[in-house]
């Protein structure tokens, strides 16, 4: 089986060097704290991140690994919208074709921004795995090169350069807080971060009504969720991969739930107390600090990742 080492992620951060931004580490001082024991906490806002997201560094990673007929042919993925934009941006900047396959449950404004950007986009079934089927026909039919959002090894290496630009602004972090979809960011970021600080801790937080990782975590297999119930599209895929699976067995300590409200409730701290519009999937990593699901240790540094903007955490 294939996999993604610190190697990859040093390779991965010179090809996108001065493609994508170094994003800011802001400490979430000088406010009214909901936070239990008001913990030393980090923000890494990669919601200022190219295309609005962490996305940007997988897809870019993904797309200086092609050779130039791959990239002639042109691209294409599905997404719940960051992906796709991350995606759209590369193309947008190497001048490549891009189609994009969104579900049904993508707010709006993400499709028409990846309209803005160049992409061709297409609506396809209700969540994510939908329209990736539909999307990885397509590539088949007319010989575009696909970029999986979360599983390609690439991307999985750009989406671990986060955890060396954390871990160098701040390399007292002791607990790193990652929002889990596909599981892409925290495959990347989990195994980068134990590489260069084996003692930290990594938890991943995911939505109680997409549970897919934390099921297939304590059920030592890839698990399909039958049902998905959360608001939080971009975290709300029904099946990881094996590449993601192992990764996060092998460097993510614990996995746990929080719920919309919660996430809803810890998107409104963000935007009042430190001006950040944030989409709800977002606001997952300080939910699960903000009502105690996650309680780190006394004295611990916490770093979460702000994965990405939007505006439908501002319920």
């Amino acid at each position: 089986m294939m996999t993604v080492t610190i190697d990859d992620v040093r390779a991965a951060a010179k090809r996108i060097e001065g493609r994508v931004r170094r994003t800011p580490l802001l400490p979430a001082t000088l406010s009214h704290s909901l936070l239990p024991d008001n913990p030393a906490l980090n923000l890494k806002l990669e919601c200022l991140q190219v295309s609005g997201s962490f996305k940007a560094r997988g897809a870019m990673s993904a797309l200086t690994t092609l050779e130039d007929a791959a990239k002639a042919r042109g691209l294409i993925t599905a997404s719940g919208g960051n992906h796709g934009l991350g995606v759209a941006c590369a193309g947008h900047a190497a001048g490549v074709p891009v189609t994009i396959y969104l579900p049904g449950n993508t707010p709006s404004a993400k499709a028409d921004n990846l309209r803005r950007w160049g992409a061709e986009v297409h609506m396809h079934g209700e969540v994510w795995d939908d329209a990736n089927r539909e999307a990885l026909a397509v590539a088949e039919r007319d010989g575009k090169t696909y970029i999986h959002p979360f599983a390609d090894p690439s991307v999985i290496a750009g989406q671990g350069t986060v955890s060396l630009e954390v871990l160098a602004d701040a390399p007292d972090t002791d607990v790193l807080l990652v929002s889990i979809g596909g599981g892409g960011l925290i495959s990347g970021a989990a195994m980068a971060a134990k590489a260069l600080k084996p003692k930290i801790t990594v938890i991943g937080i995911e939505p109680v009504g997409a549970p897919t990782l934390h099921d297939s975590v304590a059920a030592g297999e890839l698990v399909e969720l039958a049902h998905i119930d959360t608001n939080a599209n971009t975290l709300a895929p029904r099946r990881s991969e094996e590449i993601n699976l192992a990764l996060i067995q092998q460097n993510v300590d614990e996995i746990v739930l929080v719920t919309d409200e919660q996430m809803y409730k810890a998107a409104r701290w963000l935007w009042r107390d430190f001006g950040l519009g944030v989409e709800l999937s977002a606001a997952a990593a300080v939910a699960a600090l903000q009502v105690g699901i996650y309680t780190p240790p006394a004295g611990a540094v916490c770093t979460a990742l702000i994965c990405g903007t939007g505006s439908d955490g501002m319920r």
